[in-house]
């Protein structure tokens, strides 16, 4: 085994990475991947949009959340950086004024890409339970899916529902409001 594999990463080898890569430790291994590609970057700036008019500022919804894109959330020993995340007010009535997150957000969403999936399925998925992470939702541009889980008093996840296509979206803990899931997909050719 190699020195490097040896040792257990540090929040410094996230800073030396490159702009463009985004960097997390899980279970204290560093893990990189590129900036997402415009199909997984297209979903998860129309999904933050659809909820953060509504959810973050009350536009059209009940407000009473944060709702940020691509959080640093410092977790027990591991460091994630998911697409999206949301926080009640009632938890978290003010924006720390550190760069990151320790108190564990009430909704996750990771949109999944073939680079990424296995690592948010197998590595976050477990940490954010671990964390009482109680909401999560997964995203899948390439096969036009969403997976809506909760999180169990045993800490494990329940799958409640898989939406497709262009289904009406009306799922916890956003279910105040709807919107149509194909709202997350770019036009064909588009």
């Amino acid at each position: 085994m190699s020195e490097t594999a040896e040792r257990k990463a540090t929040y410094e080898d996230l800073l030396a990475l490159p702009e463009h890569v985004v960097g997390e430790i899980l279970d204290g291994e560093l893990h990189t991947h590129p900036r997402p590609a415009p199909r997984h970057a297209h979903a998860y700036a129309v999904l933050g949009h659809s909820l953060g008019a509504p959810f973050h500022g009350g536009i059209g919804g009940p407000g009473g959340w944060w709702i940020l894109d691509e959080p640093e959330l410092h977790l027990g020993g591991d460091v994630l950086v998911p697409d999206l995340a949301g926080w009640r007010r009632e938890r978290m009535p003010a924006l720390p004024e550190t760069a990151w997150f320790e108190l564990a957000p009430d909704w996750v969403c990771e949109i999944l890409s073939p680079s990424t999936a296995a690592v948010d399925r197998g590595l976050k998925l477990p940490i954010y339970a671990r964390e009482g992470v109680p909401w999560l939702w997964l995203v899948d541009p390439d096969a036009r899916t969403l997976e809506v889980y909760r999180l169990g008093e045993d800490r494990h996840w329940t799958l409640l529902e898989v939406l497709h296509g262009d289904a009406p979206v009306r799922q916890p803990p956003f279910d105040a409001i709807e919107f149509p899931l194909g709202r997350l997909w770019p036009p064909e050719g588009g």
